[in-house]
């Protein structure tokens, strides 16, 4: 006699199939990054799979450079009588942050997020604060 074993369509195995496709799961590091130097300015490509433009959000404070990105989702499947089958619910967040120095101004810093990928250039070179010529009094 033989058997054979043929996978049922089940509604537990969607659900842990597409939680583990979340990106916090899946053993994925988030936010690989590559900083590369270019024509006197860093450019640092961040990976943030699974996140759209409007999840991310970049800050610059004491010179240092975060990405932080959030993710919220709930998905719900009713049957055909309105009874919930299965409700999924995802809350994410995940940050990244870089030295990248006090002399630093956010308008220095330019960014643009495609296809999961935030692109983000800064100069090299730090600009100088131009310094008043002070004196110094004499006792």
């Amino acid at each position: 006699m033989r058997y054979s074993v043929a996978r049922n369509h089940d509604l537990f195995d969607d659900m842990f199939d597409s939680m583990f496709r979340a990106p916090v799961f899946g053993g994925q590091s988030l936010m690989k990054t590559d900083v590369r130097e270019k024509d006197g300015k860093y450019i640092l490509d961040v990976e943030i799979p699974g996140y759209n433009k409007e999840d991310v959000k970049i800050s610059l404070y004491n010179g240092n450079l975060t990405v932080t990105a959030e993710k919220h989702s709930n998905n719900e499947e009713k049957d055909d009588n309105g009874r919930i089958l299965r409700q999924e619910r995802y809350n994410g967040t995940c940050s990244r942050s870089f030295y990248v120095g006090e002399g630093i101004k956010d308008s220095d810093v330019h960014a643009s997020f495609e296809n999961g990928i935030l692109k983000i250039e800064l100069p090299t070179e730090q600009k100088k604060e131009e310094q008043e010529k002070k004196f110094i009094e004499i006792f």
